[in-house]
């Protein structure tokens, strides 16, 4: 009898862990308004007309035309409420709307009228001017203004420039890559992701609780939390900036926490050494992710014996596409489960920042005119380069390794691989490799593949209920055993 007992609360014992990892997994969804758009940014948007089919204009019905469902009506209100109009009124009433707003739409939104680019900010109502020209893969102009670190702290000493970026403001890469869609399952949380660059301005809000203190090999014995030349900051917070202010963008993976190693200074020049010693330190102190700047030379001997001890842990290191021929490094150690993802970076309209060598690219990510933020009182800032791209593919690194830890780096790399979203005429493309990277669908498919959740589909919204229901299903099925073999006990 005490055996049978034993069986029963061992059982019951079981299904109450269950239900705690599902309500963990479900979790209440908060339904926070979005901020407002900055009107300079390069959307989807919709200029709203005075009537369709007869009928005045509402968001219910422009959700179901235009994202195939009218329960999304909450998004484009969400991303317009507090938007200052043409005619001066604003978003309040989600069935009023006004002819000639312009209404900032999903990523995903297809259909007649929809429109992609910077929403215009001086118009006569009802009479929307063209959108601005859609961003390309060209660099910022040499005179395009830079950010000015304002401390001695920030800027890592006297003499410091930081490198140019552009002062205008396009989110296109974090609209499209919608990282948003996998934050339901996986923000991040626990992983280290090393920033081997030029160092990272820890006292930055948006980054605040984030940022270790890091290594500067330059000089040996520093500290990688500041920032010369802002390249290193402006991938940390692709990576992991928050959303402590409404006008920057959030990181593909808030939660997770940036090493940052520095190892160039005010000069920018990139010695081998000092980036061998960059990755060796990574390694050292536990990243599970390391993303390369394009300071690090991986023909170098020196940096390819160091990304061969990387590759010999279990340790994923995200690097820029070469543009030139070289003999990539392998792992030297029988099981080692290391990997080495090469990214190349694209604009906005998919072409290519640079001339990667054939067949070498194995994902893309946005690399022209991305949204970051600089040092200092920079704020946010447009960003041209692969290393951004680096970057972008290191924070969806960490989104799987922290949604599946029980995956070596080299089934992580598969994952983002085959989760992508297909460029060009094949299946590795030998420009695009596998094609443009996918955060919700590379943490929510399936480890073989196989279609998205309901999670990934939805970007990440409503995707709880499915866990819930069969946490439900499970405990009442679990009672129901225990009642009857409590009955059948009994009868005997």
């Amino acid at each position: 009898m005490l055996a049978t007992r034993s069986t029963y609360g061992r059982l019951l014992a079981a299904v109450a862990i269950v239900w705690c990892l599902v309500a963990a997994t479900a979790g209440p969804v908060a339904a926070a308004q979005k901020a407002p758009q900055d009107p300079q940014a390069y959307v989807k948007y919709y200029v709203v007309a005075t009537e369709y089919q007869g009928q005045p204009e509402n968001l219910t019905e422009i959700a179901a035309r235009l994202l195939g469902s009218g329960e999304r009506s909450a998004e484009i209100y969400n991303l317009n409420a507090g938007r200052v109009q043409p005619d001066g009124a604003s978003l309040a009433d989600p069935a009023k709307l006004n002819p000639g707003w312009y209404l900032v739409l999903p990523w995903d939104a297809v259909g007649e009228g929809v429109k992609y680019g910077q929403i215009p900010t001086r118009q006569t109502p009802g009479r929307p001017t063209a959108p601005a020209p859609r961003a390309t893969g060209s660099a910022p102009s040499s005179s395009s203004p830079t950010p000015s670190p304002t401390s001695s702290r920030r800027s890592g000493g006297a003499g410091c420039t930081a490198t140019a970026a552009s002062s205008g403001r396009s989110d296109w890469a974090q609209l499209r890559l919608a990282a948003e869609g996998a934050w339901d399952l996986s923000r991040g949380n626990g992983v280290v992701v090393a920033v081997v660059d030029s160092g990272v301005d820890g006292m930055l809000e948006q980054l605040s609780g984030r940022v270790a203190v890091g290594a500067d090999v330059t000089v040996g014995s520093g500290r990688g939390d500041v920032d010369c030349l802002g390249t290193g900051t402006a991938m940390a917070s692709i990576i992991a900036a928050n959303a402590s202010t409404s006008k920057t963008p959030v990181g593909i993976a808030p939660d997770a926490t940036i090493l940052p190693v520095r190892m160039v200074d005010q000069s920018a020049n990139g010695r081998p050494m000092d980036a061998a010693n960059a990755i060796e330190v990574a390694v050292s102190a536990g990243a599970s992710v390391v993303a390369l700047g394009t300071h690090v030379d991986l023909a170098a001997p020196a940096v390819v014996t160091s990304l061969t001890t990387a590759l010999n842990h279990d340790v994923l290191v995200v690097a820029a596409a070469p543009t030139r021929p070289l003999t990539l490094p392998t792992p030297t150690e029988p099981a080692a489960t290391g990997a080495l993802l090469l990214a190349g970076g694209v604009g906005a309209d998919n072409e290519l920042v640079e001339n990667y060598q054939p067949n070498m690219v194995e994902v893309v990510a946005p690399a022209a005119e991305v949204a970051s933020i600089g040092p200092g009182d920079a704020g946010a800032l447009s960003y041209t380069g692969t290393r951004f791209a680096v970057a972008f593919a290191a924070g969806q690194a960490a989104l799987v390794r922290a949604a599946y830890p029980e995956l070596t780096a080299v089934q992580v790399e598969q994952r983002i691989q085959q989760t992508a979203d297909m460029l060009g005429t094949g299946t590795p493309d030998n420009r695009y490799g596998f094609g443009m990277i996918n955060p919700a669908a590379s943490v929510a498919e399936s480890a073989g593949g196989g279609k998205p959740t309901a999670n990934s589909q939805n970007g990440g919204r409503g995707g709880a209920a499915l866990p819930v229901f069969l946490g439900i299903a499970l405990i009442a099925g679990g009672a129901v055993v225990v009642l009857l073999r409590f009955r059948r006990r009994a009868r005997e």
